[in-house]
């Protein structure tokens, strides 16, 4: 059995040759990364405290489609109560989605819109907290009343 070894930048190969019994060669190459040395581990305090703050944000509203949707659902399987495919319900409402005229979906923009407002009312505080600095004195007392953090 012959092995060979060849040594580049960042990667290792080796390749070798076995002989079997009917006389054929089979040859294999392998290749396999090599860590580089000398790097410091990067601290991960930074990184924790910005994840903190930043699950602190309020979450984006739904669309108006989401707020159909949960409508939808509840017709769907009142009218359906065999069917339990949320891919079935999920074309059954995009199908209905688009055949709906916009007097129809109205209701739902405006209750997007709605909702909309408050995020970004409570966007805007929250840059304003945080550009504050009012994140760092108290990163573990504050309480968000927002409606949109699920």
């Amino acid at each position: 059995m012959v092995t060979t070894r060849t040594m580049m930048s960042r990667t290792s190969s080796s390749a070798s040759t076995t002989s079997k019994t009917d006389g054929k060669l089979a040859l294999t190459v392998k290749s396999v990364k090599t860590k580089k040395t000398g790097r410091k581990a990067k601290t991960t305090t930074s990184k924790k405290r910005v994840a903190k703050i930043d699950a602190m944000k309020p979450k984006k509203p739904p669309t108006a489609f989401f707020y159909f949707l949960e409508d939808f659902r509840k017709e769907y399987q009142e009218q359906n109560p065999d069917v339990k495919s949320m891919r079935d319900i999920g074309k059954a409402c995009g199908e209905k989605w688009k055949t709906m005229t916009y007097e129809e979906k109205v209701h739902y923009y405006d209750i997007a819109t709605e909702k909309r407002a408050e995020f970004d009312e409570a966007m805007a505080n929250f840059i304003k907290r945080k550009e504050s600095g009012e994140f760092d004195e108290a990163d573990s007392d504050f309480d968000d009343d927002s409606e949109f953090d699920g």
